[in-house]
């Protein structure tokens, strides 16, 4: 150093040190007096802080003539974290190699991204437990999953997001799918479909090979069932009958001997059997009206339920239920969620109209058709009028926030209904009202039942095990999204969530073997944990309403090139002005966003990238003048999905953009980042605001896909407390609380504090930095923990960012006019990953650690008054690779003799007596058949069902029937209850009954054509009595051989068929009375070649 550098620094050193005796001489009056907890600044710390700033000063001039310095590379720059993140809602959220607080599931379909799951959403589900194989229903076809086979040596790999899928087998494409139904007596599997289709699939064909180049499967029969409209619910009753339903309360039966005909008929032929089927339907809801008025409203019908325990059918709309005969189809009574009686809702008009030319276009003359037009006039005015005293006398608010979204029957023959509120309401087979509890308050989505457990789904991904008297027994987080299916097989609860995962859940948890399987799975993390690195770029500028050349976009983001996977840009004041913003605010209101100056900087900043070639652009969002938008390497991109977007605004009341953030939560590898966008309140003085806005915008942000997202059409929008990653929800907790990793960048607008423009622009050109982080608002409010607890910020090696000239490079463009704002950093960069401690290597339990490799700023662009800055991340991430998880489930399983004996015990069936081999019935008395438990200890569930039956002929010989539709009953057999749950060493009365004289109708298009008394004769017909546990769907199974014998006929057939309407409320409160007076002297028949029945084979989803 020569004599004039020399001099040159003393000079400057004699500057610095008139300068901190000025701020210390003014520190008591300054507002952030206190830079440390230590108390306030005394002489000796300014003394020892101006000796190093002059050795500062000293070391800076030595490199002034040096070009500017920054730290980048491999290495990581040291970091400052602020004070209170291992607190409340700033607490690392928790992460295990296996979840702690639940069951651990066998991971069927892992959650596959969203984005490749637009047109594929599966959205039904059902299982056969005696095939063993699950079957979904998606938007674009059918799938099947051999349960014998989820533990192959080989994931079926067959569409991007089904890499880790157990193998399936794949129909060929059908329309969007809406309900399933399982048929085990035909090896069927009955869908229905949103262009009002009915199709059924054979199990046989389906459960072929599961590789990759087996051929889709076909449907074996398919007809139209409605014709405008879509198939949203069916039931498969007691009597083997499929009923449909659809919109506007329609609901249609299929007679099962016409299905049975169509089904034997050659594949050629296939086309006249449809027509047949579609030509012989009923319409109950019609045939259920008395002078063109309907008891049952006309709205959509959602669900049905078959009550196999009193051969019922149960079908529900949003608000109101109704109960049918099944036997009979006799509508029985009509009643809303509260219990009351309704009797008064109308056939609309139109509906009525639209199925009454469909059935039978005949022309009628004129008289006949002015009458049909007052009368249904009058339906529709007396509909209106009872529309208004609804909602007169129970409210808006009501239909809005109670409405039933599933019903399942459980084995003890109530009927449970669910509710948008959580409120679950039990049912007798009558159609009273029992009780009502609440557990959960999310919205009930599915529910299904087994022995005497109940288990039951939320919009809240929560899954809860209840009793059949409604006690909650456990409680879990199953899935990060709304849980929409459930369905019971091998030994395993499988839930569909929203995204598409499914999962299987044992029946016997929670208990011991929860405990052995999460043990062991953790304890063999190493096998199937994945470590993968990837490098992001983040970058922020506020542009100040101008638009960038394409130099400055390259200065700023060009280094992007280079080994970088994840872009992610946000944007401050791309539009300003009253007017924008109020359009900006009219457009939120009605779930619009953007505008072209928006699209301006996304086009060009993706031809920045290279975009569509180097990478793709994966998501953005735009309040007013703020925008956010992320891009991926190609060969990131199939790891990247699941893009959500929020935006908060902070300004103007909370209600404009002008201030807020704007949000994107991406799924990286199976991680959630959230990389925010902010701009902060404005002026040195409003650091308390700033602060506000923070928390603000930390608590509220709530994420949701991005508007015109791809999977916007055929995914709904989560819960407002569904839960990220599979903690349990808390509404208090934000949803940024959950991510594993939170990026904050952005015009923060902290400024620098106790010091003038003067000094603060000598001590930039001294490149004096960290005397100058002293006086950071924002390092001193983080300090203090006041603002982004636990949060991170790389060393600062560059100028203040704010506030420039346009177009004047270097220094000299700090503002210079009349304000002379003082320079500030205000755009920055901060981060917190899933460390709870400083160091820690990357795991299952601590999945994300990131580094910053670069912070810099770019001092040569002059396009705004502010610098673009960004921050180059180098970041570990921790991922399970399920398949290898499913084959240690399964190695588990096998391997485990503590988990043999535990599923022996679970699949225990209970020993249970019958009291007959063989029952004769005469005429139309009734017989009594008695089971008993013979278990001690459990409860013992059983179901009756019809195996096979025949009619004896004049010659002598029998005519061989086929079974009916999932096992159903013979017209002419009535068995109540045919399903119970019996108490340890307690009997259940099942009552058998023949009916001598029934019905036998034929219908075209809904309308009744023929009806004859079918002929009396020597029927036969072998029941079964299966009996199964609680947790396990092993079976039990007691054969019965029920034999009519025909005797003289003392009574005259009836004539005409018996009209179909609505009982009076004395008539069905009577009717068990009304049955049990039919009853002759109880007939008790002995056992015949009884001999006792053991436990069968334990089979599990791996053989013992």
């Amino acid at each position: 150093m020569d004599s004039d550098d020399e001099a040159a620094a003393a000079a400057m050193a004699a500057r610095a040190r008139e300068t901190l005796r000025k701020s210390a001489s003014s520190s008591s009056s300054s507002p952030y007096a206190r830079s440390t907890d230590d108390g306030p600044v005394a002489s000796a710390s300014c003394d020892a802080r101006l000796e190093r700033c002059c050795r500062e000063v000293g070391a800076a001039v030595a490199v002034v003539e040096e070009p500017e310095r920054v730290v980048s590379g491999g290495g990581a720059l040291p970091e400052f974290v602020g004070e209170g993140g291992g607190e409340g809602i700033y607490r690392v959220p928790l992460r295990a190699a296996m979840h702690p607080g639940r069951p651990p599931p066998l991971e069927v379909r892992p959650h596959p991204l969203r984005e490749t799951q637009v047109g594929s959403f599966l959205r039904a589900l059902a299982c056969e437990p005696r095939r063993r194989q699950l079957w979904a229903g998606s938007e674009s076809g059918v799938r099947v999953w051999g349960l014998d086979d989820v533990f192959a040596a080989a994931g079926c790999g067959a569409r991007r997001g089904d890499e880790e899928s157990a193998p399936f087998r794949e129909s060929v494409p059908v329309p969007p799918v809406l309900c399933v139904e399982a048929d085990a007596s035909n090896a069927l599997v009955w869908t229905g479909h949103k262009d009002g289709r009915i199709m059924s699939w054979r199990m046989d064909l389906a459960a072929g090979s599961d590789d990759d180049d087996a051929p889709l499967f076909r449907e074996a029969l398919t007809w139209q069932a409605h014709s405008r409209t879509p198939v949203l619910s069916m039931v498969i009753t007691s009597y083997g009958e499929i009923w449909s339903g659809s919109e506007g309360g329609v609901i249609k039966a299929w007679p099962w001997d016409v299905i049975a005909k169509s089904l034997s008929l050659m594949p050629e032929e296939k086309h006249v059997a449809a027509l047949r089927i579609e030509r012989s339907y009923i319409d109950l809801r019609n045939n259920a009206a008395a002078g063109n008025i309907s008891s049952f409203p006309a709205a959509d019908v959602k669900h049905m339920l078959a009550d196999h325990s009193r051969a019922k059918v149960w079908c529900l709309t949003s608000m109101a239920f109704a109960v049918w005969d099944a036997r009979t189809r006799e509508l029985l009574k009509v009643f809303g969620m509260d219990g009351q009686i309704e009797l008064e809702a109308p056939v609309m008009p139109e509906q009525f109209i639209e199925e009454e030319i469909k059935a039978k276009p005949v022309k009628k003359d004129k008289p006949q058709s002015s009458f049909n037009f007052f009368q249904k006039s009058r339906n529709a005015l007396m509909g209106a009028a009872g529309a208004v005293r609804r909602v007169a006398t129970k409210g808006t608010f009501v239909e809005d926030n109670r409405r039933t979204e599933a019903v399942v029957q459980a084995m003890n023959g109530t009927v449970w209904s669910g509710c948008t509120d959580g409120l679950i309401i039990m049912w007798d087979g009558n159609g009273n009202r029992l009780q009502e509890f609440q557990h959960h308050c999310s919205s009930v989505q599915c529910m299904k039942a087994l022995g005497e457990r109940v288990w039951v789904g939320y919009a809240s991904g929560i899954i809860q095990v209840m009793d059949v008297e409604g006690n909650l027994l456990a409680e879990w987080t199953g899935h990060s999204c709304p849980v929409i299916q459930m369905a019971i097989g091998g030994s395993y609860v499988f839930t569909l969530a929203h995204h598409g995962g499914i999962r299987g859940w044992p029946l016997a948890s929670p208990g011991p073997l929860d405990d052995i399987l999460r043990t062991e799975l953790s304890n063999r993390e190493l096998s199937y944990r994945r470590l993968v690195n990837i490098k992001m770029l983040v970058g922020t500028w506020n542009v100040g309403q101008e638009k960038a050349s394409y130099e400055s976009l390259m200065s700023w983001l060009g280094r992007a090139f280079f080994d970088v996977d994840l872009v992610v840009v946000g944007l401050q004041e791309v539009e300003m002005g009253a007017g924008v913003l109020a359009m900006a605010a009219a457009k939120e209101s009605v779930g619009l966003e953007g505008s072209a100056n928006g699209q301006w900087w996304i086009d060009n900043i993706g031809r920045t990238l290279d975009e569509g070639i180097s990478f793709h652009r994966v998501g953005s969002r735009q309040l007013a003048g703020l925008l956010i938008a992320a891009w991926a390497r190609k060969d990131l991109k199939p790891h990247v999905g699941d893009v959500d977007a929020a935006a908060v605004p902070c300004g103007f009341g909370r209600a404009i953009g002008n201030k807020g953030g704007v949000g994107l939560r991406i799924r990286v590898y199976d991680r959630r980042i959230c990389f925010v966008n902010n701009h902060f309140a404005a002026h040195l003085e409003n650091v308390s605001r700033r602060n506000a806005d923070f928390d603000h915008i930390y608590r509220t942000m709530t994420f949701n896909k991005p508007h015109g997202s791809a999977a916007s059409a055929t995914s709904v929008q989560l819960h407002k407390t569904v839960n990220a990653n599979g903690n349990q929800v808390d509404e208090d907790i934000p949803e940024m609380a959950e991510a594993d990793m939170v990026v904050f960048l952005g015009d923060f607008n902290y400024r620098l504090y106790g010091i003038t423009y003067d000094e603060a622009r000598d001590m930039v050109s001294q490149r004096s930095f960290d005397w100058l982080k002293e006086r950071d608002q924002l390092q001193a409010e983080m300090r203090a923990g006041k603002v982004f607890q636990g949060m991170r910020e790389g060393l600062i090696r560059f100028p203040p960012t704010y506030k420039f000239q346009r177009h004047l490079p270097g220094l000299a463009g700090y503002d210079s006019g009349e304000k002379k704002r003082i320079p500030a950093w205000c755009d920055r960069i901060l981060y917190r990953d899933s460390r709870d401690v400083l160091t820690a290597e990357c795991s299952l339990e601590c999945p994300v650690v990131a580094k910053i490799t670069s912070y810099e700023a770019c001092m040569g662009v002059t396009d705004s008054d502010h610098k673009p800055v960004r921050c180059a991340f180098s970041v570990d991430i921790a991922r399970v690779d399920e398949f290898t998880r499913r084959q240690e489930y399964g190695k588990i399983l096998q391997s485990d003799k503590r988990l043999h004996s535990l599923l022996r015990e679970s699949h225990f069936v209970p020993d249970t007596i019958i009291s007959t081999n063989n029952i004769i019935l005469e005429n139309q008395e009734h017989v009594v058949l008695r089971i008993t438990n013979d278990c001690q200890r459990n409860k013992a569930a059983f179901e009756i069902l019809c195996e096979s039956q025949s009619i004896s002929k004049q010659d002598g010989t029998k005519s061989e029937f086929p079974p009916r539709a999932s096992f159903g009953l013979p017209l002419w057999l009535e068995v109540e209850p045919s399903v119970g749950l019996i108490e340890p060493g307690q009997t259940m009365e099942v009552t058998v009954h023949h009916e001598d004289y029934y019905t036998q109708e034929v219908f075209v298009n809904g309308v009744l054509q023929n009806c004859w008394c079918e002929v009396t004769r020597d029927k036969e017909a072998v029941l079964l009595v299966n009996v199964t546990g609680s947790t396990s769907t092993e079976t039990i199974t007691h054969r019965i051989n029920v034999r009519h014998c025909c005797s003289t006929i003392s009574a005259s057939p009836p004539i005409n068929p018996p009209s179909i309407t609505t009982p009076s409320v004395d008539v069905l409160s009577g009717e068990a009375s009304t049955r049990s007076s039919k009853k002759n002297p109880l007939n008790y028949l002995q056992r015949s070649d009884f001999k006792p029945f053991g436990s069968s084979e334990v089979h599990d989803l791996c053989p013992l």
